[in-house]
């Protein structure tokens, strides 16, 4: 039984609102994608192979990080009324996590027995700060290689692309596995319930970057334009109770509700700006359960549509058995076909070159990623569900991303991210909270070490967050069932996820 499977044996919930771990017969759900005759392989000539393998190493690697706490902190229970308790469960967890545990946990236990809630949410903290830690030489394998970078963006026309994926853990890996784009300075990734973006912090955003370019910041700016991409998600082995828990697991109301912020967002910067100021936008929809893409596509005054996009599990079928070049050729065809197409997907006249080469290289570095579950996940997931480790908090730490890791919830003040945080919470009562563990939640922001005062500002707003989380959620605060940890992070520098001494918070009433 391999680790996500065990992971899946201890956490089920049956939760249709938010929708948890789920086990999928990939005997019976075949990847579309991949469909060869008997003795034959799904072996695309687009598949980066090289990047494929190294991907997996990282993903097992942080993967057993967090798998393997519940069997150590059960064997460290065995002794919790040793005489040498402390000395032996100190030494079981440096050796099989590489952290120690909280000191006054351990003393305190042959009074009233291991905190074993706060225990485990220790070392979920502990292993996601080593992999933090460990990002830079861990990656190392297969971040620079990824085909989509900065300069390939500038070819396309953009010097900034900025991503709001939906908060779902599912979508964490979206950028460097599904996407195969290199996390940098020009790609931006903000996540929201349901992709549900805000509309006025965007447009803040975009006029910095405009400044920026106009100032002439962004070298060679004056001849690149803005990329706003929303990212929606659906299930589909499991379309009505595996898809986007902030949309009812409704695809079309996802997809819709990802296009309207796209429409307003481009609304409010021309009405604000002048007609013409708006920003190119892309949609892109994620099934989740095989990693494939539905990129919509823009026509020739950047309108999307709902019903104009092309499958990437499709092109992958169509243009598998070819060479690379065949492959390619039969990819832009079926993207042509798709561009003019009539009915209720038609546009206005076709994208311009720059969106189509981006279009094209999102669609051809996703084939790796198809071939990657199939490779190395029977075709489809296992969990096609949540089974993230934790919810973050504020700012993600986006040293990190990888599918399922950590729920995230993007924020300045828990008013403007209620929703989003409520979303997790009823996630994480399905993973955790039935198998009497607590959830865990970092609370994390950023600051700028050349900015006098900015890390102990960062810091005090981590904290008002926190006591805000505790007071919004107090029957779970109370019984122990949810743990803070604050943690800062400098932009510039190479300080990350520091963690901050707790301070006692106020009551929960």
């Amino acid at each position: 039984m391999d680790t996500r499977k065990r992971m899946l044996a201890l956490r089920r919930s049956t939760s249709l609102e938010a929708p948890v771990a789920v086990a999928t017969d990939t005997a019976e759900l075949a990847n579309p994608a991949c469909v060869v005759g008997a003795g034959s392989r799904c072996e695309h000539s687009l598949t980066d192979a090289h990047i494929n393998a190294e991907l997996f190493r990282y993903e097992q690697r942080v993967r057993q990080r967090f798998a393997q706490i519940v069997g150590v902190l059960k064997r460290i229970s065995a002794h919790q009324h040793d005489a040498d308790f402390a000395d032996t469960a100190q030494r079981l967890a440096q050796e099989h996590l590489g952290f120690e545990l909280p000191e006054d946990l351990l003393e305190r236990a042959w009074v009233g027995g291991l905190d074993l809630r706060r225990l485990h949410s220790h070392c979920i903290m502990r292993s996601l700060k080593l992999c933090i830690d460990q990002a830079q030489a861990e990656q190392a394998g297969w971040l620079s290689r990824l085909p989509i970078d900065e300069d390939f963006l500038r070819q396309c026309g953009y010097h900034t692309v900025d991503i709001s994926p939906c908060a779902d853990g599912r979508l964490q890996g979206l950028v460097p596995f599904i996407l195969r784009m290199q996390p940098g300075p020009c790609v931006h990734v903000k996540a929201y319930a349901g992709a549900l973006f805000d509309v006025e912090s965007d447009m803040a955003d975009w006029a910095q970057r405009e400044v920026e370019r106009l100032s002439g910041a962004i070298a060679g700016g004056e001849r690149l334009n803005y990329l706003k991409v929303a990212a929606y998600h659906f299930s589909s082995s499991h379309p009505g109770a595996q898809g986007c828990a902030a949309h009812g697991s409704r695809d079309r109301v996802a997809t819709d509700a990802a296009l309207g912020r796209l429409d307003e967002l481009r609304a409010a910067i021309d009405r604000s700006f002048g007609e013409g100021a708006a920003p190119d936008t892309l949609l892109i929809g994620v099934d989740t359960d095989i990693d494939a893409l539905r990129i919509h596509l823009p026509d020739a005054g950047g309108h999307l549509n709902p019903h104009r996009y092309v499958d990437t599990a499709v092109l992958y079928r169509e243009s598998l058995g070819l060479d690379p070049a065949a492959a390619r050729a039969r990819i832009d065809t079926l993207i042509a076909d798709a561009e003019g197409m009539g009915g209720p997907g038609e546009g206005q006249g076709r994208m311009h070159d720059g969106m189509r080469r981006l279009v094209a290289a999102l669609a051809q570095a996703n084939i790796s990623q198809i071939e990657y579950v199939v490779q190395n996940h029977g075709g489809r997931y296992s969990v096609v569900g949540h089974d993230e480790e934790c919810i973050v908090v504020g700012e993600a730490p986006h040293a990190l991303q990888l599918r399922n890791l950590f729920y995230y919830a993007h924020l300045d003040t828990i008013e403007e991210g209620a929703s989003d945080l409520d979303v997790g919470i009823r996630i994480f009562n399905g993973l955790n909270l039935v198998n009497g563990l607590a959830t865990p939640v970092l609370v994390h922001f950023s600051y700028d070490a050349r900015v006098p005062g900015s890390q102990q500002r960062s810091v005090a707003r981590a904290r008002q967050v926190r006591n805000a989380v505790l007071r919004r959620f107090p029957d779970l605060s109370d019984k122990g069932q949810l743990n803070c940890q604050v943690a800062v992070s400098d932009r510039q520098g190479s300080v990350r996820c520091q963690f901050i001494a707790d301070v006692a918070p106020p009551a929960a009433h």
